[in-house]
């Protein structure tokens, strides 16, 4: 089945969308409400897909709890010296996705590649001859940041120019 994209939908599904995310729902809450008010049973990255061939732009969820473990977390000064690199240096500052492409295709795909998020967790990422995206984490249930995804979409563009 090929990827639903903003075109695929009725007017009246473009405007629900639209409507749930002016309301502050993420996209787990668009994915579900798109199959349980219409039908449409669409993977977490299809979702995003979506609503960015809308253009629409998610209102930022942060809990007072995020908040605080971001800024805990936030590293206070980085000296050269330490051995972390900075982007400019050649390499990914430390905690930033990296994207890489195979040299070798995997089966069924157009392109693949890994995918390190900023948590250290890994990945494969592949888009297939349908133009459908996919994403196989190395733990059961793994689910990136939505930082981390916004940041893993931008990487991707950039290694495929």
């Amino acid at each position: 089945m090929p990827m639903i994209n903003a075109n695929d939908l009725t007017d009246e599904q473009r405007t629900a969308v639209a409507g749930w995310a002016e309301e502050g729902a993420q996209l787990a809450g668009i994915q579900k409400r798109l199959a349980r008010e219409f039908g449409l049973k669409l993977t977490y990255m299809e979702t995003r897909f979506l609503v960015l061939d809308m253009g629409i732009e998610l209102q930022a969820e942060e809990t007072e709890e995020e908040t605080d473990a971001a800024e805990a977390a936030r590293p206070e000064e980085v000296s050269p010296s330490s051995g972390i690199l900075d982007a400019d240096e050649g390499g990914a500052p430390a905690g930033a996705v990296t994207v890489t492409t195979d040299q070798l295709t995997r089966p069924g795909a157009v392109v693949s590649g890994a995918v390190v998020f900023s948590d250290g967790e890994k990945a494969t990422w592949f888009i297939d001859r349908m133009g459908r995206p996919g994403l196989e984490t190395a733990t059961p249930g793994y689910r990136p940041s939505e930082a981390d995804l916004i940041a893993f979409e931008d990487e991707l563009r950039r290694v495929l120019r």
